[in-house]
């Protein structure tokens, strides 16, 4: 996500035509978690992964300032090494121990995970009752409220996480602030918002156990409309008389596709200001929320197919939306794609009432009761 962002202003002016490519070409670069933490902590370890996933992106932006591509690659590479290294020493999850009939080693790992002083032995009996009831799921169960609408929950969160546009938005950083004339240079804006990122969803990860998960995907709805909104006005008002606003005319002295002669200010904050605010709300809520929450609704019997079938609708969705997003700029302009996500973050806010449950503090065995018997599951102490 972030490497195209840096990456894109260099191979469209790359010497060697090999690999010269236009915005078109461009577009085509926690279940275990949830498993092994206790509830009182599940929504804080569940945000790692975006926390690094912010904390990468950032550091690409950074090196995007003083490597060329080629090494930019490079350095993507090691996170990678040392994940696989790490991922020796990790122990496999007590579920799926259990699942494989594997008492005595997932008793050790459960043990291990929370302290040989704690009473791991009735969560490991709990988790034996959650596996036990589960075994042996039949097409037909689909027919079951229990396990179709945890499915869709999650599946319809996966898919409307992406239609806020956020991946096109990281994906075309630069290019996007080049199309709005911003005071800062290009590669410094999308620094900025790599560490606002990183600055916000650390704060949403300690939020997440406290808040709650719906308060939280209220707040980033309600923020990314607000921005997105912004961004729409802001880019139809200052929009060529043409109605294009993204064809510029090129000279020697202003870059190709840069707005010239179409009324703007000679600079602006404002695309900036409510790029930033984007991004800050969809890593409080939306970003991390819709992975933590697939992890911990959905039943155990089906959790890795739907898991896969989630993330597969994820990045299609992505795909898609990065394929079409410069098609439709520039057909339209930077306001039409702006105004499509702000309409998706208002029907996230709906979705997010009527059908999104709250997980804070519960454990997965409370979750499933939930879908069995409707809301009158306990909260788990923490």
């Amino acid at each position: 996500m972030v490497f195209p962002s840096a990456v894109i202003p260099q191979l469209q002016e790359d010497d060697d035509p090999s690999l010269h490519m236009n915005l078109h070409q461009l577009s085509w670069f926690g279940v275990y978690v949830s498993e092994i933490s206790h509830p009182g902590v599940r929504g804080f370890l569940g945000s790692g992964p975006q926390i690094m996933i912010v904390v990468g992106g950032l550091a690409l932006y950074a090196l995007g300032l003083v490597l060329p591509w080629r090494w930019l690659a490079v350095a993507g590479e090691v996170p990678v090494l040392i994940m696989l290294f790490l991922l020796c020493f990790m122990p496999n999850s007590p579920r799926y121990l259990i699942t494989n009939n594997k008492w005595e080693e997932a008793s050790r790992a459960l043990q291990w995970l929370r302290g040989p002083d704690s009473n791991y032995i009735t969560e490991l009996n709990q988790i034996q009752q959650s596996v036990n009831s589960q075994v042996g799921m039949q097409w037909s169960d689909l027919k079951n409220p229990f396990y179709y609408k945890p499915i869709l929950i999650s599946v319809l969160m996966r898919f409307l996480q992406q239609m806020t546009g956020i991946t096109p938005i990281l994906v075309y950083l630069e290019p996007i602030f080049e199309k709005t004339v911003d005071l800062l240079d290009p590669k410094y804006d999308a620094a900025i918002v790599g560490l606002v990122r990183l600055f916000t969803v650390t704060i949403a990860a300690c939020l997440m156990d406290k808040a709650g998960r719906k308060s939280l995907l209220y707040a980033s709805a309600f923020i990314m409309y607000l921005a997105m909104l912004a961004v729409t006005m802001y880019t139809h008002k200052t929009s060529c008389d043409s109605g294009n606003v993204t064809v510029g005319i090129p000279s020697a002295t202003e870059p190709s596709g840069v707005m010239i002669g179409c009324g703007l200010s000679s600079g602006t904050l404002i695309p900036l200001i409510s790029i930033i605010f984007i991004v800050v709300g969809y890593t409080i809520g939306w970003g991390p929320i819709a992975w933590l929450l697939m992890s911990e609704i959905l039943p155990m019997k089906v959790r890795g197919v739907a898991s896969g079938m989630c993330v597969v609708v994820s990045y299609i969705t992505a795909f898609v939306l990065t394929q079409v997003f410069m098609l439709v700029v520039d057909a339209y302009g930077l306001w039409a794609p702006f105004l499509f996500f702000t309409v998706i973050c208002l029907v996230n806010i709906i979705f997010t009432a009527k059908y999104v449950p709250e997980t804070k503090g519960r454990t997965l065995e409370e979750i499933e009761n939930y879908f069995r018997t409707g809301p009158t599951v306990t909260t788990a102490e923490s």
